[in-house]
């Protein structure tokens, strides 16, 4: 797909309501499915598993499975170009925090 711009190019990999928060529940150390899952409440099993699929192909998550033990596992982490992207996403994040502060600011002051 050709893009217009870098933004459009990083947008894409971002798109949607979960992929963010998907980043973030990774950015710090690998999870396995299950635990993803709790950390996003209201994400379905298929999308999750779809999303994942997704930053997967972005080159952004990576999926390790292990089968050396009785009970097989999967575990996901973000790549080195996961990471970039995280710390690309910081300072939106920190803007949004700011805007909540305000938004509650506003909210106080209205009641």
């Amino acid at each position: 797909m050709p893009y217009q711009c870098g933004l459009d190019a990083g947008i894409d990999v971002v798109d949607g309501k979960w992929k963010v928060l998907i980043l973030w529940e990774l950015h710090e150390r690998p999870r396995r499915f299950g635990v993803i899952r709790r950390g996003l409440p209201g994400i379905s099993e298929k999308v999750l598993a779809q999303q994942l699929r997704e930053l997967e192909t972005d080159l952004v998550v990576r999926r390790k499975a292990y089968t050396d033990s009785a009970v097989p596992r999967v575990e996901y982490s973000l790549t080195d170009f996961g990471q970039e992207l995280h710390k690309a996403l910081e300072p939106l994040g920190a803007w949004g925090r700011r805007r909540m502060e305000v938004l509650a600011e506003l909210r106080e002051e209205a009641s």
